[in-house]
Protein backbone atom coordinates (compact mmCIF):
# COMPACT_ATOMS: atom_id res chain seq x y z
CA UNK A 1 0.00 0.00 0.00
CA UNK A 2 1.22 3.49 -0.69
CA UNK A 3 0.05 7.03 -0.97
CA UNK A 4 0.99 9.58 -3.58
CA UNK A 5 -0.20 13.15 -3.05
CA UNK A 6 0.08 15.48 -5.97
CA UNK A 7 -0.46 19.14 -6.54
CA UNK A 8 0.51 21.26 -9.51
CA UNK A 9 4.19 21.16 -8.63
CA UNK A 10 4.84 18.46 -6.05
CA UNK A 11 4.71 14.67 -6.27
CA UNK A 12 5.09 13.12 -2.79
CA UNK A 13 5.62 9.39 -2.41
CA UNK A 14 5.05 7.49 0.82
CA UNK A 15 6.55 4.08 1.52
CA UNK A 16 4.82 1.61 3.83
CA UNK A 17 7.12 -0.09 6.36
CA UNK A 18 5.75 -3.62 6.68
CA UNK A 19 8.49 -5.35 8.67
CA UNK A 20 6.81 -5.04 12.06
CA UNK A 21 5.53 -8.11 13.91
CA UNK A 22 2.13 -7.89 15.65
CA UNK A 23 2.35 -4.12 15.87
CA UNK A 24 -1.28 -3.70 17.00
CA UNK A 25 -0.76 -6.20 19.81
CA UNK A 26 2.65 -5.09 21.10
CA UNK A 27 2.84 -1.41 20.06
CA UNK A 28 3.00 -0.09 23.65
CA UNK A 29 5.55 -2.71 24.67
CA UNK A 30 7.74 -1.80 21.67
CA UNK A 31 7.31 1.90 22.44
CA UNK A 32 8.30 1.45 26.11
CA UNK A 33 11.43 -0.55 25.28
CA UNK A 34 12.67 1.76 22.51
CA UNK A 35 11.86 4.91 24.49
CA UNK A 36 13.77 3.59 27.54
CA UNK A 37 16.77 2.58 25.44
CA UNK A 38 16.78 5.94 23.63
CA UNK A 39 16.79 7.88 26.93
CA UNK A 40 19.65 5.69 28.18
CA UNK A 41 21.59 6.32 24.97
CA UNK A 42 21.17 10.10 25.21
CA UNK A 43 22.03 10.29 28.92
CA UNK A 44 25.04 7.94 28.82
CA UNK A 45 26.62 9.37 25.66
CA UNK A 46 25.99 12.98 26.75
CA UNK A 47 27.50 12.32 30.19
CA UNK A 48 30.80 10.99 28.82
CA UNK A 49 30.89 13.79 26.22
CA UNK A 50 30.43 16.33 29.03
CA UNK A 51 33.32 14.82 31.02
CA UNK A 52 35.63 14.94 28.01
CA UNK A 53 34.58 18.54 27.31
CA UNK A 54 35.14 19.95 30.82
CA UNK A 55 38.29 18.09 31.94
CA UNK A 56 41.47 19.31 30.28
CA UNK A 57 43.38 16.11 30.99
CA UNK A 58 40.91 14.40 28.63
CA UNK A 59 41.73 16.77 25.76
CA UNK A 60 44.07 14.16 24.29
CA UNK A 61 43.74 12.54 20.83
CA UNK A 62 42.41 9.24 22.15
CA UNK A 63 39.63 10.91 24.15
CA UNK A 64 38.79 13.25 21.27
CA UNK A 65 38.28 10.19 19.05
CA UNK A 66 36.14 8.63 21.79
CA UNK A 67 34.07 11.84 21.80
CA UNK A 68 33.67 11.41 18.04
CA UNK A 69 32.32 7.89 18.59
CA UNK A 70 29.89 9.17 21.22
CA UNK A 71 28.63 11.90 18.86
CA UNK A 72 28.14 9.17 16.26
CA UNK A 73 26.11 7.18 18.78
CA UNK A 74 23.79 10.14 19.31
CA UNK A 75 23.44 10.76 15.56
CA UNK A 76 22.95 7.06 14.81
CA UNK A 77 20.20 6.60 17.39
CA UNK A 78 18.46 9.93 16.65
CA UNK A 79 18.32 8.94 12.99
CA UNK A 80 16.31 5.82 13.88
CA UNK A 81 14.63 5.94 17.30
CA UNK A 82 12.25 8.96 16.98
CA UNK A 83 10.81 7.55 13.73
CA UNK A 84 10.36 4.15 15.39
CA UNK A 85 8.51 5.73 18.31
CA UNK A 86 6.15 7.50 15.90
CA UNK A 87 5.61 4.27 13.93
CA UNK A 88 4.73 2.29 17.05
CA UNK A 89 1.83 4.66 17.76
CA UNK A 90 0.69 4.94 14.13
CA UNK A 91 -2.12 2.96 12.53
CA UNK A 92 0.10 2.33 9.49
CA UNK A 93 3.88 2.96 9.59
CA UNK A 94 4.76 5.03 6.54
CA UNK A 95 7.65 7.25 5.55
CA UNK A 96 8.26 9.79 2.82
CA UNK A 97 10.62 8.36 0.21
CA UNK A 98 12.81 11.46 0.57
CA UNK A 99 12.91 10.91 4.35
CA UNK A 100 13.73 7.25 3.70
CA UNK A 101 16.70 8.32 1.56
CA UNK A 102 17.86 10.68 4.33
CA UNK A 103 17.65 7.90 6.92
CA UNK A 104 19.57 5.58 4.59
CA UNK A 105 22.24 8.27 4.08
CA UNK A 106 22.66 8.93 7.82
CA UNK A 107 22.60 5.24 8.75
CA UNK A 108 25.53 4.28 6.52
CA UNK A 109 27.38 7.60 6.67
CA UNK A 110 27.60 7.44 10.46
CA UNK A 111 28.36 3.71 10.23
CA UNK A 112 31.27 4.31 7.87
CA UNK A 113 32.68 7.08 10.07
CA UNK A 114 32.54 4.69 13.04
CA UNK A 115 34.96 2.29 11.37
CA UNK A 116 37.26 5.13 10.30
CA UNK A 117 37.31 6.61 13.81
CA UNK A 118 38.20 3.22 15.27
CA UNK A 119 41.03 2.95 12.71
CA UNK A 120 42.26 6.42 13.74
CA UNK A 121 42.18 5.35 17.38
CA UNK A 122 44.21 2.25 16.53
CA UNK A 123 46.83 4.43 14.82
CA UNK A 124 46.89 6.75 17.84
CA UNK A 125 47.47 3.83 20.22
CA UNK A 126 50.19 2.42 17.93
CA UNK A 127 52.11 5.69 17.97
CA UNK A 128 51.61 6.13 21.74
CA UNK A 129 52.83 2.62 22.62
CA UNK A 130 55.34 1.81 19.87
CA UNK A 131 56.72 5.31 19.15
CA UNK A 132 56.22 7.23 22.42
CA UNK A 133 59.05 9.72 21.83
CA UNK A 134 57.51 10.85 18.54
CA UNK A 135 53.91 10.87 19.77
CA UNK A 136 53.58 14.64 20.24
CA UNK A 137 55.13 15.34 16.85
CA UNK A 138 52.90 12.87 15.01
CA UNK A 139 49.57 13.25 16.82
CA UNK A 140 49.36 17.03 16.60
CA UNK A 141 46.09 18.94 16.76
CA UNK A 142 46.15 19.33 12.97
CA UNK A 143 46.57 15.55 12.55
CA UNK A 144 43.63 14.81 14.85
CA UNK A 145 41.48 17.40 13.07
CA UNK A 146 42.36 15.86 9.70
CA UNK A 147 41.38 12.37 10.91
CA UNK A 148 38.06 13.67 12.27
CA UNK A 149 37.21 15.56 9.07
CA UNK A 150 38.07 12.56 6.90
CA UNK A 151 36.12 10.18 9.16
CA UNK A 152 32.95 12.26 8.89
CA UNK A 153 33.19 13.79 5.40
CA UNK A 154 34.59 10.90 3.33
CA UNK A 155 31.68 8.48 4.05
CA UNK A 156 29.17 11.33 3.77
CA UNK A 157 30.39 12.25 0.27
CA UNK A 158 30.33 8.63 -0.84
CA UNK A 159 26.86 7.96 0.60
CA UNK A 160 25.55 11.17 -0.95
CA UNK A 161 26.25 9.62 -4.36
CA UNK A 162 24.36 6.45 -3.39
CA UNK A 163 21.41 8.49 -2.09
CA UNK A 164 21.27 10.60 -5.26
CA UNK A 165 21.39 7.51 -7.49
CA UNK A 166 18.63 5.92 -5.38
CA UNK A 167 16.53 9.07 -5.66
CA UNK A 168 16.71 8.81 -9.45
CA UNK A 169 15.78 5.11 -9.50
CA UNK A 170 12.29 4.15 -10.61
CA UNK A 171 10.10 2.57 -7.91
CA UNK A 172 7.95 -0.47 -8.69
CA UNK A 173 7.05 -1.40 -5.13
CA UNK A 174 5.89 0.94 -2.36
CA UNK A 175 5.92 -1.68 0.38
CA UNK A 176 9.30 -1.97 2.18
CA UNK A 177 9.68 -5.26 4.07
CA UNK A 178 11.56 -3.65 6.96
CA UNK A 179 11.31 -1.18 9.83
CA UNK A 180 14.12 1.18 8.79
CA UNK A 181 15.53 2.35 5.49
CA UNK A 182 18.70 0.31 5.13
CA UNK A 183 19.92 -1.75 2.15
CA UNK A 184 16.46 -3.29 1.88
CA UNK A 185 15.44 -0.05 0.22
CA UNK A 186 16.92 -1.42 -3.01
CA UNK A 187 14.17 -4.07 -3.12
CA UNK A 188 11.54 -1.46 -3.99
CA UNK A 189 13.45 -0.34 -7.10
CA UNK A 190 12.24 -1.68 -10.43
CA UNK A 191 15.75 -2.88 -11.26
CA UNK A 192 19.06 -2.99 -9.45
CA UNK A 193 21.27 -0.28 -10.88
CA UNK A 194 24.76 -1.45 -11.81
CA UNK A 195 26.17 1.88 -10.59
CA UNK A 196 24.45 1.43 -7.22
CA UNK A 197 25.83 -2.08 -6.87
CA UNK A 198 29.40 -0.97 -7.70
CA UNK A 199 29.25 2.03 -5.36
CA UNK A 200 27.80 -0.19 -2.61
CA UNK A 201 30.62 -2.74 -2.92
CA UNK A 202 33.23 0.03 -2.95
CA UNK A 203 31.63 1.56 0.17
CA UNK A 204 31.67 -1.82 1.92
CA UNK A 205 35.41 -2.18 1.28
CA UNK A 206 36.33 1.46 1.95
CA UNK A 207 34.34 1.98 5.14
CA UNK A 208 34.08 -1.47 6.72
CA UNK A 209 36.50 -4.15 5.51
CA UNK A 210 39.66 -2.07 4.95
CA UNK A 211 39.40 -0.05 8.22
CA UNK A 212 38.68 -3.26 10.13
CA UNK A 213 41.71 -5.02 8.65
CA UNK A 214 43.88 -1.97 9.37
CA UNK A 215 42.63 -1.80 12.96
CA UNK A 216 43.15 -5.50 13.66
CA UNK A 217 46.61 -5.45 12.04
CA UNK A 218 47.60 -2.36 14.05
CA UNK A 219 46.50 -3.83 17.38
CA UNK A 220 48.32 -7.07 16.51
CA UNK A 221 51.52 -5.04 16.04
CA UNK A 222 50.89 -3.28 19.37
CA UNK A 223 50.44 -6.58 21.23
CA UNK A 224 53.53 -8.07 19.58
CA UNK A 225 55.61 -5.01 20.51
CA UNK A 226 54.34 -4.89 24.09
CA UNK A 227 54.89 -8.64 24.53
CA UNK A 228 58.63 -8.07 24.15
CA UNK A 229 58.60 -5.50 26.94
CA UNK A 230 58.02 -5.66 30.69
CA UNK A 231 54.85 -6.94 32.36
CA UNK A 232 53.62 -3.42 33.15
CA UNK A 233 53.90 -2.43 29.50
CA UNK A 234 51.86 -5.47 28.44
CA UNK A 235 49.22 -4.70 31.08
CA UNK A 236 48.94 -1.07 29.95
CA UNK A 237 48.58 -2.13 26.31
CA UNK A 238 45.80 -4.58 27.18
CA UNK A 239 43.92 -2.05 29.33
CA UNK A 240 44.10 0.57 26.61
CA UNK A 241 43.42 -1.52 23.52
CA UNK A 242 40.90 -4.15 24.63
CA UNK A 243 37.97 -1.68 24.95
CA UNK A 244 38.64 -0.46 21.39
CA UNK A 245 38.75 -4.02 20.06
CA UNK A 246 35.50 -4.91 21.84
CA UNK A 247 33.77 -1.87 20.32
CA UNK A 248 35.15 -2.79 16.88
CA UNK A 249 33.93 -6.38 17.25
CA UNK A 250 30.50 -5.16 18.33
CA UNK A 251 30.10 -2.81 15.40
CA UNK A 252 31.47 -5.28 12.87
CA UNK A 253 28.84 -7.77 14.07
CA UNK A 254 26.17 -5.05 13.70
CA UNK A 255 27.17 -4.41 10.09
CA UNK A 256 27.38 -8.15 9.40
CA UNK A 257 23.80 -8.44 10.64
CA UNK A 258 22.80 -5.65 8.28
CA UNK A 259 24.40 -7.37 5.28
CA UNK A 260 22.79 -10.71 6.16
CA UNK A 261 19.34 -9.22 6.73
CA UNK A 262 19.24 -6.61 3.98
CA UNK A 263 21.74 -7.44 1.25
CA UNK A 264 21.67 -11.23 1.16
CA UNK A 265 18.30 -12.40 -0.08
CA UNK A 266 17.86 -15.03 2.60
CA UNK A 267 14.46 -16.57 3.26
CA UNK A 268 13.96 -15.35 6.85
CA UNK A 269 10.58 -15.35 8.53
CA UNK A 270 9.18 -11.90 9.34
CA UNK A 271 9.76 -12.47 13.07
CA UNK A 272 13.41 -13.47 12.51
CA UNK A 273 13.93 -10.51 10.18
CA UNK A 274 12.37 -8.13 12.70
CA UNK A 275 14.50 -9.41 15.58
CA UNK A 276 17.72 -9.35 13.53
CA UNK A 277 17.04 -5.84 12.24
CA UNK A 278 16.54 -4.66 15.83
CA UNK A 279 20.04 -5.94 16.63
CA UNK A 280 21.56 -3.46 14.18
CA UNK A 281 20.63 -0.45 16.30
CA UNK A 282 19.44 -1.60 19.74
CA UNK A 283 22.70 -2.28 21.64
CA UNK A 284 25.63 -0.61 19.92
CA UNK A 285 24.89 3.05 20.81
CA UNK A 286 24.94 1.95 24.47
CA UNK A 287 28.19 0.00 24.22
CA UNK A 288 30.50 3.00 23.62
CA UNK A 289 29.62 5.04 26.73
CA UNK A 290 29.53 2.03 29.03
CA UNK A 291 32.70 0.52 27.60
CA UNK A 292 34.73 3.73 27.73
CA UNK A 293 33.07 4.99 30.91
CA UNK A 294 33.99 1.91 32.92
CA UNK A 295 37.10 0.60 31.16
CA UNK A 296 39.07 3.81 30.53
CA UNK A 297 40.71 4.74 33.83
CA UNK A 298 40.72 8.54 33.47
CA UNK A 299 37.11 8.74 32.26
CA UNK A 300 36.00 6.32 34.98
CA UNK A 301 37.70 8.45 37.65
CA UNK A 302 35.88 11.60 36.55
CA UNK A 303 32.62 9.65 36.19
CA UNK A 304 32.86 8.46 39.81
CA UNK A 305 33.54 12.02 40.93
CA UNK A 306 30.47 13.25 39.03
CA UNK A 307 28.13 10.52 40.31
CA UNK A 308 29.51 10.27 43.87
CA UNK A 309 31.07 13.66 44.74
CA UNK A 310 30.97 12.98 48.49
CA UNK A 311 33.15 9.86 48.17
CA UNK A 312 35.56 11.65 45.80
Amino acid sequence: MYSVFMDSKVNVTYITLSGYVDLNKYRYFYFSVIFTVYILIICSNATILYLIWVHKNLHEPMYIFIAGLLINGLLYSTNIYPKLLVDFLSEEPIILYSACLLQFFMFYSVGGSEFLLLAAMAFDRYVAICKPLRYRNIMKRSTVSTFLILAWCFPACHLAVLAILSAKAKLCNFNLDGIICNNKMYTIHCARSRALTIFGVVALFDFAILPTLFTVFTYAKIFMASHRRCKESRKAAVQTCVPHLLVLTSYFCVMTYDVIVARVEADFSRTAGFVMTMQTFLYHPLINPFMYGFKMREINKHLKTLLCPAKA
